[in-house]
């Protein structure tokens, strides 16, 4: 495929994805169209707000609003304001760049999320990860 065939793919998956994804609960959703359009791993540099998308059509980034610029010290690793974090997305109290912030000052620089695996890891400068399990879901047919 084309770089623009592994853009169009992955924008549709995205688009997708937010369609069937329930309120609360949703990102098992999201994921599970990423996985279904090829989309093996999502990376995120949480600190510029950088997503890299690595499908089976080729890699794609993706660009957000950088949450910090210029030099700042990064956060130390706190896993249960992660895990607080995680459960108030989970439960649809926040929204995803709310929950970014969050990480960021729980300090998390990046994080991986394996199509296959079903698996999210949350990683720390000095070495410290969290690891969460997602559940396997059913998408509605397409329309």
């Amino acid at each position: 495929m084309t770089t623009n065939t592994a853009i169009a793919a992955l924008q549709a998956a995205l688009e997708r994805g937010a369609a069937v994804r329930p309120e609360v609960g949703g990102f098992p959703y999201l994921a599970e169209s990423l996985r279904q359009a090829g989309v093996t791993r999502c990376r995120m540099a949480v600190p510029s707000n950088a997503f890299l998308y690595l499908t089976a059509h080729g890699d794609v980034v993706v660009q957000g609003e950088p949450l910090v610029t210029g030099p700042v010290q990064a956060p130390p690793f706190d896993r249960e304001a992660l895990v607080a974090a995680l459960r108030a997305d989970q439960a649809g109290k926040t929204a995803f760049p709310e929950f970014v912030r969050a990480s960021w000052e729980a300090g998390v620089v990046w994080y991986d999320v394996d199509t296959a695996a079903r698996t999210c890891t949350y990683y720390g400068t000095g070495g410290d990860s969290y690891t969460e399990d997602y559940p396997a879901v059913v998408l509605p047919d397409r329309a």
